[in-house]
């Protein structure tokens, strides 16, 4: 029987464009960093190396720490703990004005409100490369209430990130959950879909902005928008 489910956050819960929010996003963030001197062109590159290495994370530190450790490396003249604070303080300020470089879906936050009212159990499965205040504002773009979900994936509380299917046998295992009765909702093919099947959880694809850059096979998949996710959801449960 169905009794949890996972959701990814970027072109799942929120819509988007990737490029255009990535534009937009990296605008705001030079714009507010470079007060302090950075060169935003480097910084962009700073960030992608520092995203790389939560990607490939091993496990051994959270990501957090990983990415601090690739930021110190990268700039050894600067006060590291310092540009980090204004790093993340651009996350709970300014941050927010990347909400119009996004869609907005109302059947997001309508799915999340019945599918909590019906009893199910709901995680956030959103690659846990943002800091936690910035997956909520992304979370409250969606519509969407972060406290209906029990857990959601974060740099300081996780040290995988997708694809590794370790990220999704680490949320099994500290949720102490039966992957037969989850569901992975995404709408990356091989970051959601393939990654969360890959230890056993079932998985529905939403198509609505669909990222399939490896042109894989799909045809497997439970797939459509909201209302196929809910009927998926009532013949699973």
């Amino acid at each position: 029987m169905l009794k949890t489910i996972l959701f990814d956050l970027d072109g799942t819960l929120l819509p988007m464009e990737e490029p255009r929010f990535l534009s937009g996003y990296f605008g705001l963030l030079t714009k507010a960093m470079a007060p302090l001197g950075f060169d935003g062109q480097e910084l962009v590159r700073a960030l992608w190396q520092g995203v790389a290495a939560m990607v490939a994370n091993d496990g051994k530190k959270t990501n957090e720490a990983v990415f601090r450790e690739v930021f110190a490396r990268l700039y050894p003249d600067r006060d590291a703990e310092s540009d980090l604070t204004h790093l993340e303080n651009f996350y709970r300020t300014e941050f927010d004005r990347a909400r119009v470089f996004c869609g907005f879906n109302p059947a997001a936050g309508e799915s999340v409100r019945e599918l909590k009212k019906r009893g199910f159990s709901l995680i956030l499965a959103s690659n846990p490369v943002f800091p936690r205040f910035a997956q909520e504002t992304r979370l409250k773009w969606a519509g969407v209430d972060p406290t209906a979900f029990s857990l959601y994936t974060s740099y300081e509380n996780f040290s995988f990130s997708k694809p590794n299917p370790a990220y999704y046998a680490a949320i099994l295992s500290q949720m102490k959950l039966d992957p037969a009765e989850c569901l992975m909702v995404g709408n990356d093919a091989e970051e959601d879909a393939y990654a969360a099947e890959s230890v056993g959880i079932p998985v529905f694809l939403l198509t609505d902005c669909l990222i399939n850059r490896k042109d894989k096979d799909i045809t497997r998949y439970p797939r459509g928008s909201f209302p196929e996710l809910l009927r998926e959801i009532e013949r699973r449960s």
